[in-house]
């Protein structure tokens, strides 16, 4: 194994909280994120300093490679002196692209700081401000790099008062996002100064760059940056030695990312949603070194040698190998065997790591992203840290099948390891047809899914066309009906109503959960989406996909002794609604009377769960039920000569403009189209635009299929599952 000159110097600093930063690099795709951490890595000597900013050392799979993206989150921690102070600097390089946005969402969740990488001609696109977005939503205080300063000179010829003038907008629309989207505490606080400091500007491939600060303490002008790109390539190295880039963002990410103590005194309460005031809570708020061990499992890998590999931020305590861990969500102990730091591919073993750091761990094979490992002695009092909200959905499906049949027990295992390190990887059989349906964010998503099967696990397969997962949903409220048990024994009263639209934002953006108070619920439901307070306290019941199960019945006798029989049935039944099989969302169903057998050997799940499910499926063919499709949104930039032609692609895949902008010659659309529109859509953009467009795109919201198209595609579904093509009628369903 490489062993890094650093390693050593590290683990001791890594002791002392205040010499700690922990920093993601963030920004829209193909903006230099990973160009940037190159130049990092290069600088501490982690590799070549000759290759850095081409070698990609944190793009390590092939598909990166190849691609020129990153697809996985990957860690390392650096050394860096600042004012002769040494400090270590554990960095995450995330991927832009929107399909993979699920890691750079768990990235957000263990880092304080966020360098965001803007490209200096494209400006804040939509992957920028979705990332941004997600890292004030999470505490996590922003600092800006507006890289490829080099464009500006070279392809549009800029003056230096013309780039000064770019750069001070690029900031000003990220400055503005801060104050849309950072809590009112910090919208002021984390503005961005770039006279203090707070924005560096450079060119990562070309590893220069520098601050106001820097560059007024060492003599350096813009007119300068542009003779240099004026004498041609061989003048670069004089910017390189008088501006080093690592320089310029290291001394940044040390003087104005918040060391791990001070940044866990406001990210706990925000991220944790237990008692602040506990002694937990104030371990967690003091970074403790000594206190009882909780950590955060951000990301999880498979390594082909060692296992599973955890890896994650210790908010408290000490990880060390041999000791015993409580797994607060999977509830069960593990023993971590090893403890070590990731540096890019490579793990280098540690002793112990401390609170404040991220570390990886082994042993812990239980463990999944967003896992909370806690202290034994305290497994009973741990509240786990609040559930991530992912920007995305997993709306893209297709079949596959393994080219040899013999290596489909192989598949399964190696499906099952791929939804492991990617939990936005949905795997699932259909049961009908036998067939194995891989759903991802996108059809970018499921091709590096089975690009990944070939290079890592030597799996050819073959698969289907890629195919939409659409929702189920009702518009009116029904009538209560009966379900009756198969032996007629219980029977459930049961009826089921659209939940309103800021019902289901409090529940997605995570401001309602399942497991918080009862009476907490219940009053922010009453104040905020208009719910009745005795209805809103009686929630037995969120499912993922935003449906709620509740509870109006009284004195029912053993009601309570199959409660959880009874979720579980309603679980099943919003996996697949009636319609076409399709999970259903938005969704409130209501229990309001039961019949409960005495005897528990006649009210076992086999009699429970068709009678649930017979009473909320008849409610809901009676309720104008409808199919909900994925609405994408899109960012486009084009020369103005193309618009005509950009809005009639859009008009033609049934596309909404939202905004037209004009900023000199190029101009800006922001749209939306069905995600089931998009699939030739990066082909159609090149074409109408002689290739000048770029573009962003972010999933947006879902949204009723046309009436128009509604039967036929539900025939469609319906056929593709193997189904007869008409859906059921509510007879079916009725009691006999």
């Amino acid at each position: 194994m490489v062993r890094y000159k650093q390693t050593s110097e590290v683990l001791k600093i890594m002791k002392n909280v205040e010499q700690v930063r922990n920093v993601g690099i963030t920004a829209h795709v193909d903006h230099g994120k990973t160009t940037l951490s190159d130049s990092l890595l290069g600088a501490a000597g982690l590799i070549s300093e000759k290759i850095a900013g081409q070698a990609l050392a944190l793009d390590y799979l092939d598909v990166e490679q190849k691609r020129q993206m990153t697809v996985k989150a990957a860690n390392v921690s650096l050394y860096h002196e600042y004012k002769g102070k040494p400090y270590v600097i554990n960095l995450i390089d995330t991927p832009g692209h929107v399909d993979f946005q699920a890691k750079t969402t768990r990235a957000l969740r263990v880092i304080d700081g966020a360098i965001v990488v803007v490209d200096a001609v494209e400006g804040v696109m939509t992957q920028t401000e979705m990332y941004l977005r997600v890292a004030l939503e999470e505490r996590v205080r922003p600092i800006l790099f507006i890289n490829k300063i080099d464009r500006l000179i070279k392809e549009l010829r800029l003056s230096p008062n013309e780039i000064q003038q770019r750069l001070i907008q690029i900031i000003k629309d990220v400055n503005a996002l801060i104050a849309s989207y950072a809590d009112k505490e910090f919208q002021q606080a984390w503005q961005l100064d770039p006279a203090k400091g707070q924005v560096a500007f450079g060119s990562a491939r070309d590893r220069w760059g520098f601050t106001i600060p820097m560059a007024q303490q060492r003599g350096i002008k813009f007119s300068d940056v542009v003779d240099v790109y004026t004498r041609g390539k061989e003048a670069v190295p004089e910017l390189q030695k008088a501006a080093p880039l690592h320089e310029a963002v290291l001394d940044m990410v040390v003087k104005f990312v918040p060391n791990p103590r001070d940044a866990q005194k406001y990210r706990i309460p925000k991220i944790w949603h237990g008692d602040v005031n506990s002694e937990l809570a104030k371990y967690m708020m003091d970074a403790d070194p000594n206190g009882p061990l909780i950590m955060l499992v951000n990301d999880v890998r498979v390594d082909p040698h060692a296992g599973l590999v955890a890896t994650g931020r210790v908010y408290s305590g000490t990880v060390r190998a041999g000791e015993e861990v409580w797994l607060v969500n999977a509830r069960m102990p593990q023993k971590v065997l090893q403890v070590s730091l990731y540096m890019g591919l490579y793990r280098e073993l540690a002793d112990e790591i401390t609170a404040g750091n991220i570390a990886a761990v082994l042993g812990i094979d239980k463990a999944r992203s967003g896992e909370t490992l806690v202290s034994m002695n305290y497994k009973d009092v741990m509240t786990p840290f609040e559930k991530l909200r992912m920007i995305t959905e997993s709306v893209v499906t297709v079949a596959i099948e393994p080219k040899n049949p013999s290596q489909l027990t192989k598949l399964i295992d190696s499906l099952h390891k791929l939804s492991i390190e990617d939990p936005s990887l949905i795997i699932k059989i259909n049961e009908e047809t036998g067939e194995y349906l891989l759903s991802g964010v996108g059809t970018l998503h499921i091709e590096i899914a089975l690009t990944l099967l070939k290079d890592l696990y030597g799996l050819e397969v073959v698969s289907s066309q890629p195919v939409i997962v659409y929702r189920e949903t009702v518009r009116d409220k029904s009538q209560v009906y009966e379900g009756k048990s198969p032996n007629k024994h219980n029977r459930f009263y049961i009826s089921v109503s659209p939940l309103n639209e800021e019902t289901i934002r409090l529940i997605q953006d995570g401001i309602i959960t399942e497991d918080m108070d009862a009476r907490e619920r219940a009053k922010i439901l009453r104040d905020q989406a208009g719910w009745d307070a005795d209805e809103a306290r009686r929630i037995w019941a969120i499912d993922e996909n935003i449906n709620l199960l509740v509870d109006m019945t009284s004195g029912v006798q053993y009601l309570r002794e199959i409660k959880d029989t009874i979720v579980q049935g309603f679980r099943l039944a919003m996996k697949e609604g009636p319609l076409a099989n399709e999970p259903v969302r938005g969704v409130k169903v209501v229990l309001h009377d039961a019949v409960v057998h005495e005897d528990p050997a006649h009210r076992g799940p086999a009699q429970i769960f068709p009678a649930v499910r017979n009473a909320i499926f008849l409610g809901f063919l009676t309720s104008r039920p409808t199919l909900l499709e994925p609405i994408m949104k899109l960012d486009i930039r084009s020369p103005m000569e193309y618009i005509g032609n950009v809005t009639t692609v859009l008009t033609k895949k049934r596309g909404k403009l939202i905004d037209v902008q004009q900023s000199g010659a190029l101009a800006r659309v922001v749209a939306e189209i069905p995600v089931a529109e998009s699939f030739d859509l990066a082909e159609l953009l090149r074409s109408v635009t002689a290739g000048k467009a770029i573009w962003g795109q972010e999933f947006s919201r879902w949204s009723y299929v046309p009436d128009s198209m509604l039967m036929d595609l539900i025939a469609k579904i319906r056929q593709r599952k193997g189904l007869k093509p008409e859906p059921p009628r509510p007879e079916e369903f009725m009691s006999l």
